[in-house]
């Protein structure tokens, strides 16, 4: 049997987590660099998946592993990558180095303890997070439904106590306030996502109790029950189809998030630590939006197009409330938390606008908002541990004495509003014009929310960075060595995704097709304007689709 490559990525974090939960109170710096440790060698994993996956192969998964788990209900231990997969746990595995680097003093303990103010295990802090990347991995992993459910609802248990337990102390208030704030952000954050998982495990159990009806045999194998609904063998009703359809994607959109059902993703990331808020929407979240590629789509094409208006429109005003709301926020964090929403939104859009570019330009929009918001996000935490404040008011001229600082902030704007030249404008163009060749006024009015990326970066960079140098701000020091090597490779991947996306898209673009296929969809043709050509019709005048090559 070959080497479980896919099953030690995901087990080699779970055992650094339970490595480094067990060292003794004393070890915290050993803790560190053990969590640091196994998140490298993660990584390193990961970087064998992407080169032994072959995008060039026939069939939807690579790297298959499918075991015998609880055989009475039609569970197995099954995993599977295509490209979009590979693409995501190579940036998981990537982001959580760094998420460890950047909070490697977040979870010390306080100079003094008193009853209001709680000693913080860093133990605990780095074994949840290697927790979490576990989770995520697998779930990327899975194509066993039940399997992802499990790992999908799972993965909330160790970001709760992330949230509630290691927040962020520089709100200015009292530590009983601040704790306060931080159990009410997280137990906000379960009961919404649980909420979803409740819904989509009734939606599990109804396509359990189908597949068993008219296949003999219960299954919650993917590439079955594709395969099966291709041969014919099941047939699901319309109503029953749109139903499971509905529990599926209630849940996803939960996770995504989608609005309305969004407003636990300000408060989560506003309490929380700029490391736990990186890992909340540029890890976490995106599982959502996967799942709704590999799951929604596939198990069920004909809900998905009869959804597809809805969702878009849910979409748009995600993308332009999140980016209102953005420009109008005065803390820090809770802008960039808002302007995921944006970007959330867009992702969802080009996912459901069902063309070739639209979803190729989400699965990019993924990776690259990943590292975007990641850079931008590092860096206002570095900032905010300097200052003790959220507040953009709290903070001017900080270019002047921090430059370096200064400088990797503005480059995470800018790529955070989609500048040419930097990663996400490649993922945005094709996402607005996959979702225009199909659905042209909700194309036009998207591209709104980058009118408004624009005004709020720009707006916050302004405030904080430029103008008279406040008295607060005079002695801030600049990046240190351990921060630079945070920031520092996720803008280079910036530039060098924005000039030559093509490694990228050449490996999300089969399972893309793949998913449309399933999907009966394929991208609309354009009409084609022919001018001066003799014989086939008046200067500037569309000519038919069959006489296109005649005419070329």
């Amino acid at each position: 049997m070959s080497f479980p490559l896919l099953t030690a990525v995901a087990v080699v974090p779970a055992a650094g987590a339970i490595a480094t939960a067990a060292l003794p109170a004393a070890k915290r710096t050993a803790a560190k660099w053990l969590a640091l440790f196994f998140s490298l060698a993660t990584f390193a994993l990961a970087l064998v998946v992407a080169f032994r996956f072959d995008p060039g192969a026939k069939g939807p998964f690579q790297l298959t592993e499918s075991h015998a788990w609880i055989s009475d209900f039609g569970v197995r231990y099954e995993l599977g990558v295509d490209g979009i997969a590979v693409a995501l746990i190579a940036l998981t595995t990537l982001l959580i180095p760094f998420v460890i680097l950047a909070g490697w003093h977040d979870a010390d303990p306080l100079e003094e303890a008193t009853p209001n103010r709680r000693w913080r295990p860093t133990q605990g802090f780095f074994a949840l997070i290697l927790a979490v990347e576990a989770m995520v991995v697998i779930s990327f992993e899975a194509t066993d439904v039940f399997l992802f459910y499990i790992f999908f609802e799972a993965m909330l248990i160790p970001m709760y106590f992330l949230i509630g337990g290691f927040g962020d102390r520089a709100g200015g208030d009292s530590e009983e306030r601040s704790a306060n704030r931080r159990s009410y952000a997280a137990v906000k954050f379960l009961l919404y996502n649980l909420a979803g998982g409740l819904i989509m495990l009734a939606a599990v159990i109804g396509l359990y109790a189908v597949t068993a009806d008219q296949l003999g045999s219960g299954t919650f194998s993917l590439q079955q029950i594709v395969e099966a609904r291709a041969a014919g063998k099941l047939d699901i009703a319309t109503g029953t189809e749109r139903l499971l359809f509905l529990g599926f994607f209630f849940a996803f959109a939960v996770k995504a998030p989608l609005w309305p059902l969004h407003t636990w993703l300000p408060g989560a990331m506003g309490e929380s630590t700029a490391p736990v808020a990186v890992l909340i929407t540029a890890v976490v979240d995106k599982v959502g939006t996967f799942a709704m590629l590999r799951f929604c789509l596939q198990l069920f094409p004909e809900a998905s197009s009869w959804a597809t208006p809805a969702i878009l429109v849910l979409a748009l005003i995600s993308v332009l409330y999140g980016a209102l709301l953005a420009v109008a926020q005065r803390d820090i964090k809770r802008l960039i938390a808002y302007a995921s929403i944006s970007h959330f939104g867009f992702i969802i859009l080009g996912i459901f606008a069902m063309t070739t570019q639209g979803q190729s330009g989400a699965t990019l929009y993924m990776v690259n908002h990943g590292i975007s918001t990641a850079a931008l996000m590092l860096v206002a935490g570095f900032l905010i541990s300097r200052r003790g404040s959220r507040l953009i008011a709290d903070y001017g001229g900080v270019q002047k004495v921090a430059p370096v600082l200064a400088g990797t902030f503005l480059i995470g704007g800018l790529a955070t509003l989609s500048l040419p030249g930097l990663a996400p404008f490649v993922s945005e163009f094709l996402v607005l014009v996959g979702t225009f060749s199909r659905y042209p006024v909700i194309g036009i009015i998207a591209t709104l929310g980058i009118v408004l990326a624009a005004l709020y970066v720009l707006v916050l960079y302004q405030r904080t960075m430029t103008g008279p140098v406040k008295a607060e701000v005079k002695s801030m020091p600049d990046l240190r060595v351990r921060e630079l090597v945070v920031v520092a490779p996720l803008i280079a991947l910036l530039l060098f995704l924005g000039v030559y996306p093509k490694p990228l898209t050449d490996l999300v673009d089969p399972a893309v097709g793949h998913t449309l296929s399933v999907v009966d969809k394929k991208d609309p043709k354009p009409a084609v304007q022919v001018d001066a050509v003799p014989g086939q019709g008046r200067p500037g005048h569309a000519v038919p689709d069959q006489d296109v090559e005649a005419a070329k």
